[in-house]
C-alpha cells in the first residue's frame, strides 16, 4: 500500500470511524453528546467544543494549503471558538469538523507519494509527511482530552 493510503487510513481511525488506537475516535466523541456537555467547563480545561475547534481549524488550515492556498493559519487563533449557545451552533461545528475531515482524508489519499517528502510551505516546516503525521499525533492528544473530560461530565451528570 503506498505511504498516502496508509497515512490517510490512520487519520480516518483518528478522526472518523476507528477503535484501533483509542478505541474511539472524534466522531462518535462528538456525536453522541450535548452542546450543553460540549460546552460544559471543567476547572481550567479545555471544553470538548473548544477542543474539536482546534483540531479542525487545524485541519481547514492544512487543506488549504493543500488546495494551492496558503498557510494562514496562527496557532495563538486555532482556540477562538465562536460562541456556542444552542444544538444548532454545535451542530455547526461537528458538520464542519466531519467535513473537513473527510476533505483532509480525501486530500492525503489524493497526494502523490512524493509530495510527502517535499518541504511543507516552507523548509522550517518539514515535510508534507512530518506535518500530516504532526496532525494524527495532534489529534489523538486531544481525543484523549476530549474522552476523559466526557467521562468527568457524564459521571457529573449521573
Amino acid at each position: 500500500m503506498e505511504r498516502n493510503k496508509q497515512i490517510a487510513n490512520r487519520l480516518n481511525e483518528v478522526l472518523l470511524n476507528g477503535l484501533w488506537i483509542a478505541n474511539t475516535n472524534y466522531k462518535l466523541q462528538i456525536e453522541s453528546i450535548t452542546w450543553q456537555q460540549a460546552t460544559h467547563k471543567i476547572g481550567t480545561l479545555n471544553t470538548i467544543a473548544s477542543l474539536t475547534f482546534h483540531i479542525n481549524y487545524y485541519l481547514a488550515g492544512l487543506i488549504n494549503v493543500f488546495q494551492g492556498g496558503g498557510l494562514d493559519i496562527r496557532d495563538q487563533y486555532s482556540f477562538d471558538l465562536p460562541p456556542i449557545a444552542s444544538e444548532t451552533d454545535w451542530k455547526r461545528l461537528k458538520d464542519e469538523f466531519l467535513a473537513n475531515s473527510e476533505l483532509f482524508i480525501r486530500e492525503v489519499e489524493n497526494l502523490k507519494d512524493s509530495k510527502l517528502d517535499e518541504p511543507f510551505v516552507d523548509e522550517k516546516y518539514g515535510t508534507y509527511l512530518r506535518n500530516i503525521e504532526g496532525v494524527i499525533e495532534h489529534s489523538y492528544y486531544h481525543l484523549g482530552q476530549i474522552s476523559l473530560i466526557k467521562k468527568m461530565i457524564i459521571e457529573k451528570d449521573k
